[in-house]
């Protein structure tokens, strides 16, 4: 018997819908179409996302993005079994767009509804790859709000290995780029600047390398930036590639350095990296020729679902739905969880 699961992502400045086909058993769902808007353009004159701006947005977009997605997958809504959509954590206004949407269309079409956790969304979007993983592993999950290290070995079976203290991985990058005047979104601009600069030539600190744990801290990072642009003044424009590029080595050989003591610590052989940071070409190389000597294995989701997408939302919730960690259900109320620790859907 095969699901079908439509997926609603809102959590924050990028509206998704897909479409994802379940089997049963342990047959891994497939994505049959996804459709993705993203609010940048509309953000960037506020230099940051807007909350109120991004949920009228939202309204604006979700139902178009699901009629091209039908028109793409060549099915009709009255064929959807399960309706998903992300609860949480993300922008209150921006949740309760896609959960009304979802609840109102699973009410309509009387079928269930099944909120999702964004970062879970996140944790198993590699399972939408032409290579997808094998359970168990050690997940580096690294976004704009969350720098998080996991250890998976199934659907709901998670332990927290290590988080950030304070700005998360994408946080670090975002605010170094405002700093440097690189507009937003940062993280984007500064990696691609930094291809043009020398990694070596600011000595920039790297916050709990030795620590001894597998916490990150990213804040004393971007005072560092900060430190080093005011010296640099008038300087700034002509070394920002430098200053960029030594930024970029700086959380980079943290993230790598931390998930291979992950894989010490553990002794697993496989590693699943996620989260619109993971799609940074540095971190993608420096972790894949680390853990090739180390023979270890590496997915990733696909560049263009690295950012947030509906696609997630649908795989997380038939994978959820497959695993029996959870039930669809027809009670149409629904509430978002703004603040929701993946590590709480642990059983």
């Amino acid at each position: 018997m095969s699901l079908l699961i439509l997926g609603i992502e809102s959590s924050c400045d990028e509206t998704g819908v897909a479409l994802v086909e379940a089997q049963g058993g342990a047959h891994v769902p497939r994505l049959l179409a996804h459709a993705l808007h993203s609010q940048i353009e509309m953000h960037q004159a506020y230099g940051g996302v807007v909350p109120e701006l991004a949920s009228r947005d939202h309204i604006r977009r979700v139902l178009p993005l699901a009629e091209a997605v039908f028109a793409e997958a060549g099915r009709t809504l009255g064929a959807v079994d399960v309706v998903a959509f992300t609860r949480g954590p993300g922008l209150a206004g921006a949740l309760l767009v896609g959960a009304g949407v979802g609840c109102a269309l699973g009410a309509a079409l009387d079928k269930p509804v099944l909120g999702v956790h964004h970062l879970e969304g996140h944790l198993l979007s590699p399972f939408l790859s032409a290579d997808p993983p094998e359970f168990p592993f050690v997940a580096l999950l690294v976004s704009g709000g969350h720098t998080q290290l996991m250890r998976v070995d199934g659907v709901g079976q998670y332990a927290l290995l290590g988080e950030t203290i304070d700005d998360a991985a994408g946080e670090a990058f975002d605010k170094s780029a405002k700093l440097m005047g690189l507009g937003y979104p940062g993280g984007p601009a500064l990696s691609r600047l930094a291809q043009q600069g020398d990694p070596t030539v600011f000595a920039l600190p790297r916050p709990l390398l030795h620590s001894g744990d597998l916490d990150f801290s990213f804040a004393g990072l971007k005072t560092a930036v900060l430190t080093q642009a005011r010296k640099l003044g008038d300087q700034l424009e002509a070394r920002k590639a430098d200053l960029a590029a030594s930024t970029q080595a700086a959380i980079v050989e943290v993230l790598v350095k931390k998930t291979l003591k992950a894989l010490r610590q553990t002794g697993l052989q496989r590693v699943v990296v996620a989260g619109g940071v993971g799609a940074n070409r540095l971190l993608r190389e420096q972790l894949d020729a680390a853990c090739a000597r180390q023979r270890v294995r590496v997915h990733y989701p696909e560049l263009h679902l690295c950012t947030d997408n509906g696609a997630m939302i649908a795989m997380a919730a038939a994978m959820r739905l497959q695993a029996g960690r959870e039930q669809a259900r027809r009670d149409y109320a629904f509430d978002v969880k703004p603040r929701w620790p993946l590590d709480s859907l642990c059983t």
